[in-house]
């Protein structure tokens, strides 16, 4: 089944492309469709059109939910002791921007993106969202071209090292990022956080912060500065949301 008209691409991209796969152990039958998941939509911004038809928004859009699905069934499968909450927070990380784009940077993915001249000059190589968007566009291309089985391997093989981190508390710890996104994808909003007080001498100093979205509040969170405040009322938000309350 065709499922897109896809350019050529020339023999230099196509060797870059060929080591990439031998680096992640996977095999494309229509090398095309891998180059597409790197394609940003930046790219429409300075050539025709008629030129680059797609580029890998669609893709990213298909790999997130197998990358969700995936995950979800492997925690399910390793961890029969926890509960839903548990499991949902190491989801929420494993899934995140952050944790993503650390991988999509090992497998040297920034170095392949194709980016538009002003995106590439932003330091769009560098950017978290758009390594991890490339990521889960690989998983979804791959999805199409070699089927589930194949697309849930490549993931599994990817995700499994940055479980054990966290399991082993030596993984992703930025609640706040991770609150933020699981606001846009709940709340289709970010959320706010608000010093309620502060007290102590000045080498002493304690903070207190609330988080709020969607006219709920969490917290506080409690703190020797804002930041690490912000971050435990964070961290309170999620431990709620998670538990469904």
């Amino acid at each position: 089944m065709k499922i897109l008209e896809l350019p050529d691409i020339d023999g230099n991209r196509k060797r870059k492309l060929l080591s990439f796969q031998k680096t992640c152990k996977i095999k494309f039958k229509n090398i095309r469709l891998l180059n597409l998941a790197f394609v940003h939509r930046s790219v429409f911004n300075e050539i025709p059109r008629h030129e680059v038809k797609h580029n890998n928004e669609r893709l990213e859009f298909l790999g997130d939910a197998i990358l969700g699905a995936v995950t979800a069934a492997l925690l399910y499968r390793r961890y029969p002791e926890q509960n839903e909450g548990a499991l949902a927070k190491i989801k929420s990380i494993i899934v995140s921007a952050e944790t993503l784009s650390s991988i999509a940077r090992e497998l040297e993915i920034d170095t392949l993106i194709v980016l538009g001249h002003g995106e590439e000059l932003s330091g769009g190589r560098n950017k978290k969202t758009l390594l991890a968007d490339a990521m889960e566009a690989i998983f979804g291309a791959l999805y199409l071209d070699s089927g589930y089985d194949a697309a849930v391997s490549f993931i599994e093989r990817c995700i499994k090292p940055e479980i054990e981190r966290v399991r082993e508390n030596k993984g992703f710890q930025d609640y706040k990022s991770v609150f933020q996104e699981t606001c846009q994808r709940l709340f289709k909003n970010y959320p706010i956080y608000r010093l309620i007080k502060h007290s102590g001498p000045e080498h002493e100093h304690f903070f207190w912060v609330e988080a709020c979205i969607d006219g709920r509040i969490f917290g506080p969170g409690m703190g020797r500065n804002k930041k690490s405040a912000e971050q435990e009322a964070a961290k309170l938000a999620m431990e709620i949301l998670l538990k469904g309350s």
